[in-house]
């Protein structure tokens, strides 16, 4: 199969988007061919049956000139493609989904947000496949709909030496929807009752919400157990699970956040808002996420948990990622469909 991806960066240094490089690398050991259209092209080493195009971002290119590029590449491209893979990105089936449908081509959209729109519902009418793998996705209600395992890289993210005593890892971007300020207020409280637990805080927010971020490390910088670190890369990220006891993701129900899956690899006792988890993550560590207490109480049993507990935990959940959510099993199912 020859396939033409749409993404929105190609950038291993991306610290949110880096991880789709492994993925491309995943789609490659299966396809003939892949052309991968991109908004932004940054760092990348991709195998040599894969080419990498750019609407121009990078460069400072105007939206017209990202539309122009977009239908130059779909169509010049035409038979050099049998299906089109679309990451996250709806406005790209909006855009391309006649074309392809009138050049035959199957339409993949990957999408897993819990809000939607009458252009999702749009792009759901021109796709001929959809996958999630949140069952509180906007697009799970569709007869299209498949759900796929979150696609982590387990040979990546995997265990290492023990972890620091009492560490606490909070991994992702400074934006109002991760609610990072109940986890930030967890550990004002459990700082007189756990001096010893330490945080780390890594990430930056999404460009244009700086303001939401700063005004967070302004209220809570004078907590002495808790310390802000920039952004980092997705291939930087493995070290830090392994050094970190227990990672915290007070993101809400709606939508599978892969650093969950990465942390479970990895080996840390995982806090989670996520009800998707439930059976897997123990209801004492499956949180509120509108209750600062309840994610300070999540943190303190994680912190509390028996040695002999946490390893038996640990081990049935990287299992549990391994044998449900691995890249080389959502890449299989991905390619199957189209």
């Amino acid at each position: 199969m020859r396939l033409l991806v749409f993404t929105q960066v190609v950038d291993v240094d991306d610290p949110v988007l880096g991880f789709f490089c492994r993925w491309i690398e995943e789609f490659a050991t299966r396809c003939e061919r892949i052309h991968v259209i991109c908004l932004r092209e940054g760092k990348h080493k991709l195998p040599g049956n894969v080419s990498v195009r750019s609407l121009g971002k990078e460069s400072g290119q105007s939206r017209m000139k990202y539309l122009a590029r977009f239908f130059r590449y779909s169509w010049a491209l035409r038979r050099e493609y049998d299906a089109v893979f679309v990451h996250m990105n709806e406005q790209y089936v909006l855009l391309g989904g006649i074309l392809w449908r009138i050049l035959g081509k199957r339409i993949a959209l990957w999408r897993n947000h819990k809000m939607g729109f009458w252009t999702t519902r749009c792009a759901l009418r021109l796709a001929t496949v959809v996958f999630y793998t949140s069952p509180q996705a906007f697009i799970a209600y569709s007869p299209k709909a498949k759900k796929m395992p979150i696609g982590i890289d387990t040979h990546l993210f995997s265990p290492g030496a023990a972890p620091t005593e009492n560490s606490i890892l909070f991994l992702g971007r400074l934006d109002a929807v991760k609610k990072p300020e109940l986890f930030l207020g967890a550990m004002q409280q459990l700082a007189d009752t756990h001096p010893q637990a330490r945080a780390d805080v890594y990430g930056h927010p999404t460009p244009g919400r700086e303001a939401f971020a700063a005004e967070l490390k302004k209220k809570f910088s004078t907590l002495p157990n808790v310390a802000f670190h920039g952004a980092v890369t997705n291939d930087s990220t493995p070290a830090l699970y392994r050094s970190h006891a227990v990672y915290v993701n007070t993101t809400p129900s709606g939508s599978f956040d892969k650093t969950i899956g990465e942390a479970m690899a990895a080996g840390c006792v995982v806090v989670i808002a996520n009800d998707a988890l439930r059976g897997i993550v123990p209801d004492s560590c499956i949180v509120d996420p509108s209750s600062v207490a309840s994610v300070a109480a999540g943190i303190r049993t994680a912190l509390e948990m028996p040695h002999a507990e946490s390893a038996s935990l640990t081990r049935r959940q990287r299992e549990y990622i391994v044998g449900e959510h691995s890249l080389a099993e959502t890449i299989e199912r991905v390619t199957a469909h189209l």
